[in-house]
């Protein structure tokens, strides 16, 4: 397990298509492992999949065989959409065990971070969702709980009160604001941090029309980077772990501001994906040099 108050850079999945000649190289050659490259690079990853489908156990096996090596690595998972997004009915008990079997391999291994109950602006501070939020929280309270909201309602120290009552971490967001769209935040509750980093794509952050891509299209500048370096701090002053994980994913966007923020924060230059260093010079003020580097790797 890692450190305590140890904070934790990372990014919201690893497997995405227009990460090939950015993040990973154009020719990986036989026997290449994005996930071994990222827990080179990478202190966490966030597991976009289990959002979209469950983990079978035998997928949960092989992330924790892969970074073996890392012992210090650590997974979060998004919580199944249905229990956060497809609230029409209430979820069945199979439906959450399956769920929870693949996510108990992780745990056992030592590599769970925590399960993140990722939420939508849709969802608001009222009686009902109150109650659907009470019942996700008693169903998956045997794994360490992160809650994540984007409506502004649910900025209240009751709502706080409660999280810290249940133990679950408040997740705080970076996401385009509108009129009640939850801002940029510091809390701390259930003792845990965790930060989540989605761009500032304001065009097409609420377009229906807009793909995935399309709305976290977005590379932080080092003056917007800034602001959360001293968000963190604070942050990981009142948390016994923090998890910093950026989700701007579109051409590695995300990897790139991540180990911007990790260099930012620690004050230190940081190993950099050559590929990577290519697609945003930017990344060469934050990189160790590479003759250092792979001193590192031998």
């Amino acid at each position: 397990m890692a450190k305590a108050h140890k904070i934790l850079f990372g990014t919201s999945g690893w497997s995405y298509e227009d990460w090939n000649g950015i993040v990973y190289p154009e020719h990986k050659g036989k026997g290449f492992d994005e996930l071994r490259f990222i827990a080179e690079y990478f202190d966490m990853v966030e597991l976009n999949v289990t959002f979209y489908r469950p983990a079978y156990p035998n997928m949960a096996q092989s992330w924790v065989r892969r970074t073996a090596d890392k012992p210090d690595f650590l997974f979060t998972a998004k919580l199944h959409q249905r229990f956060t997004h497809q609230r029409e009915a209430p979820w069945t008990p199979p439906e959450a065990t399956e769920f929870k079997r693949g996510i108990a391999v992780i745990a056992d291994a030592g590599k769970l971070g925590g399960v993140l109950m990722q939420f939508p602006w849709s969802f608001k501070n009222d009686a009902e969702s109150r109650k659907w939020l009470d019942n996700v929280v008693k169903e998956f309270n045997e794994f360490p709980l992160f809650l994540e909201v984007r409506h502004n309602s649910w900025y209240s120290e009751d709502v706080f009160s409660y999280l810290d009552a249940v133990g679950v971490g408040f997740v705080n967001i970076d996401q385009p604001v509108f009129h009640n769209s939850l801002p940029p935040t510091e809390r701390v509750t259930g003792g845990k941090g965790y930060v989540r980093l989605h761009g500032r794509n304001f065009e097409s952050w609420f377009n229906k029309d807009a793909d995935r891509d399309s709305r976290y299209d977005y590379l932080y500048d080092e003056r917007e980077l800034a602001g959360w370096v001293e968000k963190v701090r604070d942050i990981s002053k009142d948390a016994g772990q923090v998890f910093v994980v950026n989700n701007n994913h579109y051409r590695g966007q995300a990897a790139t501001n991540s180990l911007e923020l990790k260099s930012l924060l620690e004050g230190i230059p940081v190993r950099v994906p050559l590929t990577l260093m290519d697609a945003y010079p930017e990344l060469k003020k934050y990189a160790i040099p590479q003759e250092a580097q792979g001193k590192l790797l031998s």
